[in-house]
């Protein structure tokens, strides 16, 4: 090691300008992709207050499933359409990024909220940093509160909620209230058994 402390000639560094492309997450043609990087733009990463029924149409044109009752607010994104499924009754809120190289999946009632950042994607770090992705899927009923991270790979079971800043990987079972980095289980969402699934 140096006198500095702060390089190693002993340690590997990748070669950033051999790494192999990105473009094979695509999955649709290159004119595709730009058309949507500047409808996004326009449309549905705009900041004004434009319907969130225009962002639903419009993501929808692009290939993304979304059902009935779904309502996006203003910023928010999403890499490829054509790999995003959303169920009925959604609520995504102000600036909420779906960095889907790989499929998300959202059930019903589902709530992501403020600025929280869903990804699929990562790199071979110790190799050559080629892309590797994974999919998220979301059970119905999750209530993501506002600045999550979700990893790829991530399945998050029903009516789960994650504290604001938790970030989210692994299998999450059902009914857990989650936080942190290490996504800790800190109790139950519903105590079962109540007549009505609700009290707070």
């Amino acid at each position: 090691m140096t006198s500095s402390g702060y390089s190693d000639p002993r340690i590997p560094i990748v070669d950033l300008s051999k790494a192999p492309g990105q473009r094979e997450s695509w999955d649709a043609p290159r004119w595709k992709v730009y058309l949507w990087g500047a409808v996004e733009l326009l449309l549905v990463t705009n900041p004004w207050q434009i319907s969130s029924s225009l962002r639903v149409h419009t993501l929808r044109a692009f290939g993304a499933r979304i059902g009935s009752n779904v309502v996006f607010r203003p910023r928010t994104r999403v890499r490829f359409p054509w790999k995003l499924t959303i169920g009925d009754n959604c609520w995504i809120g102000e600036g909420a990024w779906f960095h889907n190289q790989d499929h998300i999946r959202v059930g019903a009632n589902v709530v992501v909220s403020q600025e929280s950042f869903l990804t699929t994607g990562s790199h071979a770090h110790r190799r050559d940093m080629a892309l590797l992705t994974r999919p998220i899927r979301i059970h119905d009923g999750v209530w993501l509160t506002a600045r999550c991270v979700v990893l790829g790979g991530t399945e998050i079971g029903q009516s789960v909620l994650a504290k604001p800043m938790t970030i989210v990987q692994g299998r999450v079972p059902p009914n857990v209230v989650v936080e942190g980095p290490r996504c800790e289980p800190v109790g139950q969402r519903f105590e079962l058994g109540d007549q009505d699934g609700r009290r707070s």
